[in-house]
């Protein structure tokens, strides 16, 4: 049976330290691209709330750090996203090799601003 976890305190707790650093650096993005936030854990993994929606889920699996979903977007973000990209909404960083935080940050900002739009009155 799968570990369940009650926060995403918990969860990075129960990591070995690379994937535990590396996790709480996309914690530390997602909070800075969205104050305010909400951290929760869905489907096993954590993610971050806003206003009810989920921004990204992000997990440390055995051998790579995932982010969930990440959308299509455009030719400049695909062409970025592209040395990670897995399965269709499915980014991949494979734990052992240095990590594009930068990339990551990108795609933070672009699941925040999504879900901005998605609220805006017509």
């Amino acid at each position: 049976m799968a570990k369940t976890f009650d926060s995403v305190d918990t969860y990075l707790e129960s990591l070995p330290d690379l994937p535990r650093s590396i996790m709480g650096r996309i914690r530390e993005l997602i909070a800075a691209a969205a104050p305010g936030a909400q951290e929760a854990i869905r489907y096993g993994m954590p993610t971050a709330l806003l206003e009810g929606s989920s921004i990204v889920y992000y997990a440390a699996w055995k051998k790579h750090v995932g982010l969930y979903p990440v959308y299509r977007g455009s030719a400049d973000f695909e062409e970025k996203v592209a040395p990670w990209r897995d399965w269709k909404d499915t980014v991949r960083f494979p734990l052992g090799t240095e990590v594009p935080f930068d990339v990551i940050e990108m795609i933070v900002a672009a699941q925040v601003a999504r879900l901005r739009r998605e609220r805006e009155p017509a």
